[in-house]
C-alpha cells in the first residue's frame, strides 16, 4: 500500500472497532429513560476512581467545567491568585479568570514542558490560594517537590490532568495527588466522548461532596441551596460511550508508546535528533524527553524551522497542529496583567518551535515510517 496522506488524528478507526459496544450502550440509556444523572453516571465514577488510583470522582460537563468546579469547591474567587504555567491550553488560566481570581503564570522546564517547585515557589503571596501544574502531553509534572511546597505554605494543589488520564508518578496515578484532579474526555483525549465530557477527582470527602452539591447549582436537598453551584453534570449518554472506552484504554496507551518509540527510532537512526532537546539547531529536530511515565496525547517536537516544516508536511498530506502557538502571558485577554515578551523564554520559544505529530493508536508501521521519512528529508534540506 503506498502512502500518500496522514491524518494528526483519526477518531473513525478507534470507534470502528467498538461500534456493537458503543450502540449498545445508546440502547442502554435510549431504554433506561434516565437522561440525566443516574446510574450510568454512577459506574462510570465508580470505574475512573479505581482506574486512577482516587477516592472519589464526579463526572462532569467538560474539562473545562472540572477546573472551574475545582476552584469554586476550595472557594476560590476576587482577590485570590492562582499560580499556572504559561504554555498550557487556554482552559488552565481561563477557569481561574472565570471565578474571579488572577492567574500567576511560570515559566516551564524547557526539557519535560511542564512546570517546576522552583518556579512556583518564586511566585507565592499571601494571596496565592491554589497551585495548578499541568501534566503537558501525558508526562506528569515533578509532583513531590510541588506537594512538598503546598504543604509547607498551606496552599492546596489542583492537578491539570486533562492531557494525562492513566500516566503515573511514581506508584500514583496523575490526578490522584492533589486535592483535585481535572480531566477532560474531549474526543482527541486518549479516552474521548462522542462530544464534551470531564472528571473531577479528590482524595478528601468533604471536598468531592462539596463538588457534587456545586456540579447541580449547589442544591442539596434538590431545590434547597447553601452555595451558588452550576449545571455541571455529565450526559448520561456520554457515560455510557465512556464505560465501552475505558477498559481499552491501557492497550490504546501500549500503542502510542509504541509509535512513539518507532518515530524517536527512525530519526535516530537517520541522525537528525539534536544532542540537546533544548538548543535545537537547524537541520535538526529536539525530541521530548522522558522522565517519568509517558502516555503521549502528543507527541511534539521542535525546530526553529516549525513553520516551513509544517508547510512541508502539509505538502505531502501528513496532518500536525501546533500546541500551543501563543504563551498565556501573551494571550490578548490577559492583557491588563501586564506581561511583555520575553518574561518567559522557555515558553516562548517552545511556542515558536513545538510542533505535534500524529501519535494515535491505531496508525500503520508504514504511516510511521511515511511520516519520519517526511521529516528527515527536510532536516537534510531536500524538502526545502
Amino acid at each position: 500500500m503506498t502512502i500518500t496522506k496522514v491524518p494528526l488524528l483519526d477518531l473513525t478507526r478507534s470507534d470502528a472497532a467498538l461500534l456493537d459496544g458503543l450502540r449498545g450502550a445508546f440502547e442502554r440509556v435510549l431504554t433506561s429513560g434516565q437522561y440525566i444523572m443516574g446510574p450510568e453516571i454512577e459506574g462510570l465514577e465508580r470505574e475512573c476512581a479505581q482506574f486512577i488510583g482516587s477516592q472519589h470522582a464526579i463526572a462532569v460537563s467538560s474539562g473545562t467545567d472540572a477546573l472551574v468546579l475545582a476552584l469554586m469547591a476550595l472557594g476560590v474567587g476576587p482577590g485570590d491568585e492562582v499560580i499556572c504555567p504559561t504554555y498550557t491550553f487556554f482552559a488552565t488560566a481561563g477557569s481561574v479568570w472565570r471565578v474571579g481570581a488572577r492567574p500567576v503564570f511560570v515559566d516551564m522546564d524547557p526539557k519535560t514542558y511542564n512546570c517546576d517547585a522552583a518556579h512556583v515557589r518564586a511566585q507565592i503571596t499571601p494571596r496565592t490560594r491554589a497551585i495548578m501544574p499541568v501534566h503537558l502531553f501525558g508526562q506528569c509534572a515533578d509532583m513531590d517537590p510541588l506537594l512538598a511546597l503546598a504543604a509547607e505554605k498551606g496552599i492546596p494543589v489542583i492537578e491539570d490532568a486533562a492531557q494525562a488520564i492513566g500516566t503515573r508518578y511514581g506508584d500514583r496515578g496523575a490526578g490522584s495527588m492533589g486535592a483535585f484532579g481535572c480531566f477532560s474526555f474531549f474526543p482527541s483525549k486518549n479516552l474521548g466522548c462522542l462530544g464534551d465530557g470531564g472528571l473531577v477527582t479528590a482524595k478528601d470527602a468533604n471536598l468531592a461532596e462539596t463538588a457534587r452539591i456545586m456540579r447541580v447549582h449547589g442544591g442539596k436537598p434538590k431545590y434547597h441551596h447553601k452555595v451558588v453551584g452550576g449545571n455541571f453534570r455529565l450526559d448520561p449518554l456520554q457515560a455510557a460511550f465512556l464505560r465501552v472506552k475505558l477498559p481499552r484504554l491501557p492497550g490504546w496507551t501500549d500503542a502510542r508508546r509504541r509509535n512513539a518509540a518507532a518515530y524517536e527510532g527512525l530519526f535516530r537512526a537517520a541522525g537528525v535528533v539534536a544532542s540537546d532537546p533544548v538548543a535545537v539547531e537547524p537541520g535538526s529536530i529536539g525530541l521530548p524527553v522522558r522522565v517519568r511515565d509517558h502516555i503521549y496525547n502528543q507527541f511534539v517536537i521542535r525546530t526553529p524551522h516549525r513553520e516551513e516544516l509544517k508547510a512541508h508536511l502539509a505538502k505531502h498530506g501528513v496532518g500536525t497542529e501546533v500546541y500551543y502557538p501563543v504563551p498565556l502571558h501573551l494571550q490578548e485577554c490577559f492583557a491588563s496583567l501586564g506581561h511583555r515578551r520575553g518574561e518567559f523564554p522557555h515558553s516562548e520559544r517552545a511556542a515558536a518551535e513545538s510542533l505535534a505529530l500524529p501519535i494515535f493508536p491505531e496508525l500503520a508501521p508504514a504511516e510511521i515510517a511515511y511520516v519520519a521519512e517526511r521529516v528527515v528529508q527536510f532536516c537534510k534540506g531536500s524538502g526545502r
